[in-house]
């Protein structure tokens, strides 16, 4: 199986490159800065150098010529403005969406967050505009018919040691989890389709990772 995956060098990403290429699975990561090339090499995958926020839809499809799944794991990072939230946590979320849809990939799954909401206010302006780049950049996505997408959307993120145990379900509740638990998430989502379809929140639980997935893939059927 391979998974191209969108923000290659992010903290997630890393995770489940190393998880994917541990399983036999071939991962290629789409990074901006060719410096970070060696990192995605040191975990398994396959570096691509490629600028989500000036690229082409053509020129993102090219990368998901072949690919089995793709993953949205990008986003503007912390210290980042409100401007670079609409242009990669949403832009580029979009852009990597319709080249999916060009290059006839239809797993795709997207690293949300909790709160996501097109209309989201609050005190941190900045923060507030991240959630609404994530809503709307989620509606889009929802709104692709070429796509077998599932959201997820964590909790607040730590670099505990994963569990292996979490709660995933279309409404969790407040909580955190481990980044090495939302790897493996994404990792069993990738030959769990059943979840296609569905927006789900993830916290860490008392759930293996594996059965939370396939419990996930039966809400609503």
């Amino acid at each position: 199986m391979r998974t191209v995956i969108a923000g290659g060098h992010g903290q997630i990403a890393l995770r489940l490159e190393r998880l994917l290429a541990q399983r036999g699975d071939s991962a290629a990561g789409l990074i901006r800065n060719a410096a970070q090339a060696d990192d995605l090499r040191a975990v398994g995958a396959e570096p691509v150098v490629l600028d989500l926020e000036s690229a082409t839809v053509e020129q993102v499809a090219a990368t998901l010529e072949g690919a089995d799944a793709a993953v949205f794991a990008a986003g503007a990072g912390a210290g980042s403005g409100a401007e670079r939230k609409q242009t990669v946590d949403l832009g580029a979320a979009v852009l990597l969406a319709d080249a999916a849809v060009r290059a006839g990939v239809r797993r795709f799954l997207v690293v949300s967050s909790m709160g996501a909401d097109p209309a989201a206010r609050g005190m941190d302006p900045v923060f507030s505009a991240y959630l609404r780049a994530k809503g709307v950049a989620d509606d889009e996505v929802r709104a692709r018919a070429g796509l077998d997408w599932t959201i997820v959307r964590p909790g607040a993120l730590t670099n505990d040691s994963g569990t292996g145990r979490v709660r995933l379900a279309e409404s969790t509740g407040r909580g955190e989890i481990a980044r090495d638990d939302v790897a493996a998430v994404l990792a069993e989502m990738l030959v769990v389709p059943q979840t296609a379809g569905k927006t789900l929140e993830l916290i860490a639980g008392s759930d293996p990772v594996a059965d939370a997935v396939r419990a996930a893939g039966s809400f609503g059927s």
